[in-house]
């Protein structure tokens, strides 16, 4: 049997997925995969040109020649405009040369601009950013993507009121980076269509107040992906702008995935007019702040059901930030997690203090972890501060610490008296030690203290196999 006496449908669907695959760009391969498959036959060909929709059938331009020269050689199909960033392999075309870049916003101003259906331009610069935006100022029909993001040290560009002629009901797709918006920003408020939008990098001249930024978010009723980062941390709302009482929430009933970057005030306001029923990924970053007051960030997580059935977490530790991953034992803890909170802060202390008054026993998650893991290398940790950050995980079996900040976590239990040597992490079972520091006596004085409180712990070591030894008994032989 040979590929050919597949069917006409079938085939269809097999290069739906050659010409898709899994999303990841392959520097190897042609740009556009359907073109290897209309050379291999006519009746290949007649069934990638009939079936356009179907395979997502586009032209990738990237000005390498002028865009009349390519379209001669296609039939007519929806464009897809690149200028991609420098950073590319060794040996690809450099992507911003004048000629190519010159080409592509060429492609903009021509008459074919209303067969654009996408566009990508990374990196853009400020020489650039004029004739660019220029081009832009009229209504693209076909237009459903736009991701835009300029370098980090030109000055600050500005999107016209004016661009995409005001208006982008159409639009599905809109990833803008390090780019400022009018406010209030009437492109947003047009674009009921979007699926997903990114604004990342908002410079301080961009500022969005949470009410316009509502206001936008009120027509966006098919949104899923939602991704607001803000530079610095002179992105704070006027408390007196903020009316009293807060206004009944409305529903983004497609809202899958939230990214938030910024001060605490600022998603305070946001999650307080906001309802999201099918979220099932958050992510927050804060600026450093002395004091975080954050109701509404867990009444937000505690009436969105997604995020209620968590029972393992990871806090890293670094030297610009606190960060607490929150997952479910099914799934693999990866670098994002379900659920991401963290804090940018160089000072040590601080880091820890943050996170336990964003973790304060208000947090409708902590109380029912089963399993935390901390990654921490550093040695100048006050004991109090350990007492503080552990205090809300009353339901805590499994603590997976690396041996350099057992001890210290250890002798900060140690200090403890009376009940409160017990309250703290009163369901505590073991103690997994990774990364191969010799053990210090606070480990063993902490395990007899358990023993003889009747709340045994049994201390885990990872061995040299992957898996995990218990070594209590060692412990109490001092062996």
């Amino acid at each position: 049997m040979t590929i050919d006496v597949l069917p006409d449908d079938v085939l269809v669907e097999i290069f739906f997925y050659v010409n898709n695959g899994d999303g990841q760009w392959d520097w190897d391969s042609v740009a556009n995969p359907w073109h290897a498959l209309v050379h291999v036959c006519r009746r290949w060909r007649c069934l990638v040109f009939a079936s356009p929709r179907r395979l997502n059938l586009r032209l990738e331009y990237e000005g390498r020649r002028p865009i009349s020269e390519v379209l001669d050689a296609w039939p007519v199909l929806p464009i897809l405009l690149l200028s991609r960033a420098e950073n590319l392999p060794s040996g690809f075309p450099h992507p911003k040369s004048d000629q190519r870049w010159n080409n592509v916003v060429a492609a903009l101003e021509s008459a074919h601009y209303d067969r654009i259906s996408e566009i990508e331009i990374f990196s853009i610069t400020n020489s650039r950013w004029e004739r660019f935006a220029a081009a832009m100022q009229k209504p693209f029909p076909e237009l459903t993507s736009l991701v835009v993001g300029s370098d980090d040290m030109v000055p600050v560009l500005v999107l016209p009121d004016s661009f995409l002629g005001g208006s982008a009901p159409d639009l599905r797709e809109l990833l803008l980076r390090s780019i400022s918006l009018p406010s209030p920003p009437n492109l947003l408020s047009s674009a009921n269509g979007l699926v997903a939008l990114s604004l990342s990098d908002i410079p301080d001249s961009g500022y969005i107040s949470p009410d316009a930024m509502v206001t936008a978010l009120t027509v966006m009723t098919r949104l899923e992906f939602l991704d607001l980062r803000f530079r610095s941390p002179r992105s704070r709302p006027d408390p007196a702008s903020q009316p009293l009482p807060l206004p009944t929430p409305f529903v983004l009933p497609a809202l899958t995935r939230l990214s938030f970057k910024g001060v605490h005030e600022y998603l305070e306001v946001l999650l307080a007019r906001i309802d999201v029923p099918l979220l099932d990924h958050l992510a927050v970053i804060f600026f450093m702040d002395l004091n975080f007051d954050v109701p509404q960030l867990h009444r937000f997580i505690g009436r969105t059901e997604e995020l209620k059935a968590f029972d393992r977490a990871k806090v890293s530790i670094s030297d610009h930030s606190i960060q607490l991953l929150l997952d479910r034992k099914m799934r693999v803890l990866n670098y994002h997690g379900l659920l991401r909170l963290e804090i940018r802060c160089r000072v040590l202390e601080r880091q820890l203090s943050s996170l336990a008054q964003v973790c304060s026993s208000s947090f409708p998650l902590i109380s029912t972890l089963e399993e935390l893991e901390i990654r921490h290398r550093k040695n100048d940790m006050e004991h109090a501060r350990w007492q503080e950050l552990l205090d809300p995980f009353t339901s805590l079996k499994n603590l997976y610490l690396p041996e350099k900040t057992a001890p210290q976590v250890c002798s900060a239990l140690l200090e403890l008296s009376g009940e409160r040597a017990t309250e703290v992490l009163p369901a505590l079972q073991n103690l997994f030690l990774y990364d191969g520091y010799p053990l210090e006596g606070a480990i063993k004085t902490f395990v007899d203290a358990r023993r003889r409180s009747g709340h045994p712990v049994s201390v885990h070591r990872r061995s040299w196999s992957g898996g995990w030894k218990n070594i209590t008994e060692d412990l109490a032989s001092g062996d």
